[in-house]
């Protein structure tokens, strides 16, 4: 029982540790023009890099009509601005489509981040 136990605490340790070495980023596919766009930027954007999420999910803008980025893989295609796009090394583990307004935005975020076990320090 005693080894059970110990072999069961060093595996949550090094899942654990995987999660906090992954590289989470969270990326924003944006268009010129897009007033939701523009309205995250004024509400958000300033604020982001500052806060636990910013600083556990850095910020990655990508244009919806540039092509796809090669380093970065997608759930399924995008089609919304803005959509945002957590990415776990690289691949998508999450998103949310549009911008549901700032209260909403931040909630939605901490959820994703929280599923994927990203630890907030601030």
């Amino acid at each position: 029982m005693f080894v059970r136990s110990l072999f069961f605490g060093a595996l949550v340790a090094c899942l654990s540790v995987s999660a906090a070495l992954a590289d989470v980023r969270l990326i924003m596919v944006e268009e010129e023009g897009c007033m939701w766009c523009a309205r995250w930027n004024e509400e958000i954007s300033e604020i982001y890099p500052k806060t636990a999420e910013g600083q556990a999910a850095p910020l990655r803008r990508i244009d919806i009509r540039a092509p796809s980025p090669d380093d970065l893989t997608f759930a399924r295609p995008l089609f919304f601005t803005p959509t945002f796009v957590l990415v776990v090394d690289n691949t998508e583990v999450s998103r949310i489509e549009g911008y549901p307004g700032e209260d909403f935005f931040w909630g939605l975020l901490k959820q994703m981040l929280e599923r994927e076990k990203v630890e907030l320090t601030n």
